[in-house]
């Protein structure tokens, strides 16, 4: 299950959740976490204005905080690697891998 973001893309496997963050002029950079430790998900849905967000919330990371902005929409910045901005278009496919998140966090609950 595989959602594009903003500058970002997000596949969940069933067990795994892989970030993958591209900036311009790096390479990618990819975070992978194991869906038992993930303790909530945020999701902000876009509108046809601003993007919205998906973020994971894991143990001993802090949530990054929405920037403020006329262009920034109240997302997380880009630097957190625990999230991804999703545009408009992406809504869809967004509710569902958090949906699959969910099912998945509480069917590996202890």
């Amino acid at each position: 299950m595989d959602v594009k973001g903003v500058m970002a893309a997000i596949s969940f496997d069933g067990d795994w959740i892989t970030i993958t963050k591209k900036e311009l002029g790096h390479r990618d950079r990819h975070y992978r976490i194991s869906v038992r430790d993930v303790t909530g998900v945020t999701f902000k849905p876009a509108s046809r204005l601003f993007h919205g967000y998906i973020q994971f919330l894991v143990p001993g990371s802090a949530p990054a905080r929405e920037s403020r902005g006329v262009f920034l929409g109240g997302r997380p910045p880009q630097s957190d690697r625990n999230s991804l901005s999703i545009a408009y278009k992406h809504n869809a496919p967004a509710e569902k891998i958090v949906a699959a998140i969910e099912e998945a966090r509480i069917r590996l609950s202890p």
